[in-house]
């Protein structure tokens, strides 16, 4: 199964509830913070939700 490095890349000052809270969930804390997810229809829908304030890429 393939995996996904995220990155965040853009500070969620300011942003939506839900959107911090998806930040948080992934286990992102401070900008370029980096984590690595499994790449299934649950994580790339959370994905989708906060796409403006990450950096994906897939990891083999």
């Amino acid at each position: 199964m393939a995996q996904l490095k995220v990155t965040l890349i853009h500070s969620v000052a300011h942003r939506l509830p839900k959107q911090r809270k998806i930040v948080e969930a992934m286990g992102l804390h401070r900008v370029n913070s980096t984590v690595i997810q499994p790449d299934n229809e649950a994580t790339r829908g959370a994905l989708f939700q906060i796409a403006h304030l990450i950096k994906v890429e897939e990891v083999k």
